[in-house]
């Protein structure tokens, strides 16, 4: 367990949607080794609506048409990934 004194120090570095772009890269970059296009693809989907769901009071603006992208992309890549 990380001490939360060390969690604050980080965060109060960056914004939400950089801590959130942080979280999404290791997520995606953890599901890598399991070689499964569906993980991935449900994997940037939820990204997506978290991107998009988060208050834009926190986030700028372009972290909205990130979330935005990834959920178009996640959809297609859910789509031509093998069963």
């Amino acid at each position: 367990m990380l001490p939360l004194q060390l969690i604050d120090s980080f965060l109060l570095d960056y914004n939400v949607g950089q801590a959130l772009l942080l979280v999404f890269i290791l997520a995606l970059v953890g599901s890598l080794p399991l070689k499964s296009q569906k993980i991935i693809a449900i994997n940037v989907t939820a990204f997506g609506v978290i991107f998009l769901l988060t208050p834009q009071s926190l986030v700028p603006t372009h972290y909205l048409y990130l979330g935005i992208a990834l959920l178009v992309v996640g959809p297609m890549l859910l789509t031509t990934a093998n069963r």
